[in-house]
């Protein structure tokens, strides 16, 4: 599915350059005999993690995304890419703390994917927002439910180990 995918550029946050989210449809196979990279290529690269994840159907997240049809109206959309590890224990609880929008949230899409295999974590989001405004706005609105009980940003650093949150923009489509 080659046109399944999406690649966001970091911004701010953590310190990898590009995250590359391809759909490989409800079921995958790995080839470990596949082309060789060449040295000039290979040398380019200082590291990667390759993580497979189980996320929301290809139409879903074109929709949250922004893709497809709205690709052209949504091009200066921000997105923030996060993953998290749930607590011990905790994992449910974190996932439903995650699957929750906050009241001054002006996110115009958010997808929840849960790892299979790979990197140090358990979910990964990537919440859209059609500008930097409206990102801005939504940090601003959400700084006083901060620390109310229940929910919210305290709700998920009670359910989580680790993590962290980056601010991209999108390359491609």
């Amino acid at each position: 599915m080659p046109e399944h995918r999406l690649v966001l550029r970091h911004q701010d946050g953590e310190d990898w350059d590009y995250v590359a989210i391809e759909h490989l449809g409800p079921k995958a196979t790995v080839d470990a005999a596949g082309t060789p990279i060449s040295a000039a290529m290979r040398d380019l690269n200082l590291w990667h993690t390759d993580t497979f994840v189980n996320g929301p159907a290809w139409p879903e997240f074109v929709r949250a995304m922004g893709l497809g049809d709205q690709s052209a109206k949504t091009a200066g959309s921000v997105y923030v890419v996060s993953v998290y590890r749930a607590a011990p224990g905790h994992r449910e609880q974190l996932e439903k703390s995650l699957n929750q929008s906050a009241p001054g949230d002006t996110a115009s899409g958010n997808v929840l994917m849960q790892h299979l295999e790979g990197g140090p974590w358990q979910f990964l989001t990537v919440v859209r927002y059609n500008s930097w405004q409206d990102f801005a706005s939504s940090e601003k609105n959400n700084v006083a439910d901060t620390l109310k009980p229940g929910g919210g940003w305290l709700a998920v650093r009670e359910h989580s180990s680790y993590h962290n949150d980056t601010l991209t923009d999108r390359i491609a489509p």
